[in-house]
């Protein structure tokens, strides 16, 4: 995926940082200019969050080292959740732990049973500037957790031990994406 215009959208697509790319593997500086650049960059998150038929982007997963994410997920209701996080905290995560199958933009095609948390709470303020708290459950709650360990230079095969995380590397090793060298 390149970098290219969504018609009928202000936002651009971006080309997406696939796993063993260094962005994905350090933690993020927090948002400190809350100008139009960084409304341009949301906008462009979404744009390539949509095209990637996402339901979450972090924005180091679009090459930029920044505390940002967007969402629109489903709870486990089908209660849709649609918004953005800049400088988020995840200040609860908490419930029963659930294993269950989980996906990352920047690794095409692959998922693996990973263990999160049946609910999450996040913090942290709008591109305005605005604070704003965010509650999930469910599947929401899995999505709000796996952004917020983008942000700290985390992927969900982090989390993952044992044969199910060698399954899923080797599978990433060997996938057409996979980055040669």
């Amino acid at each position: 995926m390149r970098n290219r215009p969504i018609p009928g959208s202000s936002g651009i697509v971006r080309t997406m940082s696939l796993l063993g790319d260094p962005v994905l593997h350090a933690p993020c500086e927090p948002v400190t200019d809350f100008g139009p650049s960084l409304a341009r960059l949301v906008e462009d998150m979404y744009a390539t969050m949509y095209e990637a038929r996402g339901v979450g982007l972090a924005a180091n997963q679009i090459g930029v080292p920044s505390r940002v994410f967007v969402f629109d997920c489903p709870d486990d209701e089908d209660v849709r959740h649609l918004g953005h996080v800049v400088n988020p905290v995840l200040v609860e995560a908490d419930g029963i732990t659930v294993r269950g199958a989980e996906g990352c933009l920047s690794l095409p095609g692959l998922e693996a049973g990973t263990p999160r948390y049946d609910h999450a709470v996040v913090e942290g303020v709008t591109m305005t500037g605005e604070p704003v708290r965010i509650d999930g459950t469910g599947f929401f709650a899995r999505c709000l957790q796996h952004e917020c360990d983008h942000l700290e230079g985390r992927v969900y095969t982090d989390r993952l031990t044992g044969l199910r995380r060698a399954r899923v590397l080797r599978a990433a090793r060997r996938a057409s994406w996979a980055r040669r060298g």
